[in-house]
């Protein structure tokens, strides 16, 4: 993720910003030239000062504060190019189900910061009928008959929004025996899955990711129980970056696949703010790394290494100074490297045809 600047005042922004700390003024962003702009008022719409065009319109769902991004030029109704892809969303009659909403779009929205960077192709339901990608954010049953599970099928993604409440997703973080549950990170994993079916299987590359990740015709009603009746194997640390991706080769994928967008987006971030790792008692040079680099178009996977493992080092060990969890609780085998470098081939390629 980027910084940002207003173009009114130079203050220094955040994705999530909806206004100017210092200047006051509005904020939105534009997704087709990837940044947060200044907002001025205009006889049609909105000007964007770092748009010089026409007057552009917010998002439908900015009405609801669960969107900051403006329509593509030419649009004056609708939804962005996040928004658009929503199927169903909860009762926002209800003020509980609203502030969830919200919290599902902000990392709904991140996603698609990311997903747009590397070009990827985004249909939505109406432009494929079979298998745009569309989210539904469903609430359990009221009566507790029923409990929604996140999960993906055939371009369509379920989010429950029960994982908008901390403490619920915590209770079941703490269940599943997780290092790491965050909704972010549900909705990178879930997507995952859709791009298997596009960037892997409708793409002539089932044998080249099979090589790596395994062979995804076993069954995964088979390998789903199996999983959730013995566990992982033993020393599934050596080869998988999370117990949950031993379960089936399609899960190993989606993990690995939400790793890597863990350390793009993070390592952009860093890279912002000028951060460098450069311990003194490091003695042999292993620890120490320059993040100043755009992860997003580096074509070296090894360069992202070389930089992850030594800032993960460095902000774990702070987390453990401030008597937190671990920032980036996983570890990185060798094996795992090798999957994540083929996710990152993966989405090179992709975007250089995009």
């Amino acid at each position: 993720m980027k910084l940002f600047v207003c173009q009114a005042c130079n203050n220094i922004l955040y994705f999530e910003n909806r206004v100017c700390g210092r200047c006051g003024h509005q904020l939105a962003f534009l997704p087709e030239r990837q940044t947060l702009s200044a907002l001025e008022p205009a006889d049609n719409g909105v000007r964007a000062l770092a748009d010089i065009g026409e007057g552009r319109f917010f998002c439908a769902n900015a009405g609801h504060d669960a969107c900051n991004w403006l329509l593509d030029l030419g649009q004056t109704s609708g939804y962005c190019r996040a928004c658009r892809h929503n199927g169903t969303v909860p009762n926002l009659s209800d003020p509980a189900q609203l502030a969830g909403w919200r919290d599902l779009e902000i990392a709904k929205h991140r996603l698609f910061y990311s997903l747009i960077r590397w070009k990827l192709p985004l249909k939505t339901r109406s432009e494929d009928p079979d298998h745009g990608l569309t989210f539904n954010f469903l609430a359990d049953d009221p009566n507790g008959q029923t409990k929604v599970m996140t999960g993906h099928d055939n371009g369509l993604i379920t989010i429950a929004l029960a994982e908008a409440d901390d403490i619920e997703r915590e209770r079941r973080r703490l269940e599943m025996g997780e290092p790491y549950r965050t909704l972010l990170g549900h909705f990178r994993h879930e997507v995952g899955h859709y791009f298997w079916d596009v960037l892997v299987r409708d793409a002539g590359r089932l044998e080249a990711c099979r090589a790596v990740f395994g062979d995804d015709t076993i069954s995964y009603a088979e390998a789903l129980k199996r999983h959730y009746d013995q566990g992982p194997p033993a020393e599934w640390q050596q080869n998988f970056v999370s117990a949950y991706a031993t379960m089936h080769p399609w899960e190993d994928f989606a993990e690995t696949w939400s790793h890597y967008l863990h350390i793009v987006d993070t390592l952009e971030m860093a890279s912002e703010f000028g951060m460098e790792v450069r311990p003194p008692a490091d003695q042999i040079g292993g620890l120490t790394a320059r993040l100043s680099f755009d992860p997003y178009i580096v074509g070296d996977f090894d360069r992202i290494m070389q930089a992850w493992l030594p800032f993960t080092f460095a902000m774990n060990s702070v987390a453990r100074a401030m008597g937190v969890r671990d920032l980036y609780p996983f570890i990185l085998t060798p094996a795992v490297i090798g999957k994540l470098g083929f996710i990152h081939n993966l989405l090179q390629g992709a975007a250089r045809a995009g």
